[in-house]
């Protein structure tokens, strides 16, 4: 018995299913777009020189100040010390810690930043809370009152008076209560509340039986790391910069602050009083002297706050960065 030819070819080719598939000659996959295009290589080109380059510009000067302070004088005024130290000297760091005034500016110093960050912390952060809600009454009217506050000041001599007429001279105080409520601090931290504890989170703690006080102390400053971060790197590297407030409110030298030691120490060694030929000679000493501390005395006052930021910089960059993007 002889099958029908159509049953013959249905058996004889393969499935169509079990055919792998050719793609046809006449097709061709599609050429891909690459990722970058020549414009964006270069593009990135020109910003890695530009950054290379802001890097060495603001780098370098740091660095020469650090070779600078452990070199040879002499070889640091001759232009020899550029890239390396040459000369190894460490006779300026130790003119500089043999002073006991240096060790009490020290101490002074981290008393008055760890008050002045806490006070100022302690004022802003409730303002700025405050200021974001939109049930507070006159929050428009305050925030330009507090805005003004940035653009005019009473200036040096009526400041100088209400610190004397407060009873604050020579005291604590007198550093850290002038300027202990910034206004641009006020105003970023009014722009991290509005963005970070919305009008919705703060209703949800109020339907739960929180108060303002609460919803404040118990949801808003648990997710306002990056904000307390930045306003107290901010005021506490002020503070521990402070030189003028110091110069006109203390005369207690036991109250001196470690910018204001650091001065007497530098005027003190460039003293230049003219004589006979023996004070020619204490003047080449003296110069040398000025020398040798001048770069010591740079690291000495910057190297607590070269210390502590790397500890804050996750912090302080989303800090930074408050009022820039928007979700």
């Amino acid at each position: 018995m002889t099958t029908p030819p159509s049953q013959t070819s249905q058996t004889s080719q393969p499935s169509q299913a079990s055919r792998p598939f050719r793609p046809s000659p006449t097709t061709r996959p599609a050429k891909r777009r690459p990722l970058t295009s020549q414009e964006d290589r270069w593009f990135d080109r020109v910003n890695t020189v530009f950054l290379i380059a802001v890097v060495l510009v603001i780098g370098y000067p740091l660095w020469f100040v650090l070779i600078a302070s452990v070199s040879d004088p002499h070889a640091v005024q001759s232009g020899e010390v550029w890239l390396w130290p040459v000369g190894l000297n460490v006779d300026g760091y130790a003119r500089v810690f043999a002073q006991g005034s240096i060790w009490v500016g020290y101490r002074n110093t981290m008393i008055y930043t760890i008050v002045g960050v806490a006070l100022h912390l302690l004022i802003v952060l409730p303002c700025s809370y405050a200021l974001s809600r939109r049930s507070m009454a006159g929050r428009t009217g305050v925030t330009w009152y507090i805005l003004f506050t940035m653009l005019f000041s009473g200036g040096i001599i009526p400041t100088y008076l209400v610190v004397k007429d407060l009873g604050m001279l020579d005291t604590l105080w007198a550093v850290v209560v002038p300027g202990a409520a910034g206004a641009w601090s006020i105003l970023v931290g009014r722009a991290f509340f509005t963005q970070s504890v919305p009008e919705e989170l703060a209703e949800a703690a109020t339907v739960d039986g929180a108060g303002d006080i609460q919803t404040f102390l118990r949801i808003a400053i648990p997710l306002s790391a990056p904000i307390i971060a930045t306003l107290a790197l901010f005021h506490g590297v002020g503070l521990w910069n402070e030189y003028f407030k110091a110069l006109i409110y203390l005369s207690d030298r036991d109250k001196y602050t470690l910018q204001l030691v650091l001065r007497e120490l530098l005027v003190v060694s460039q003293d230049t009083s003219q004589g006979g030929a023996g004070v020619a000679g204490s003047l080449i000493e003296q110069q040398r002297l000025a020398a040798l501390i001048k770069y010591a005395v740079m690291i000495v006052a910057s190297l607590p706050l070269l210390i502590i930021y790397p500890f804050l910089q996750r912090f302080f960059t989303q800090g930074v960065l408050i009022g820039s993007v928007k979700g």
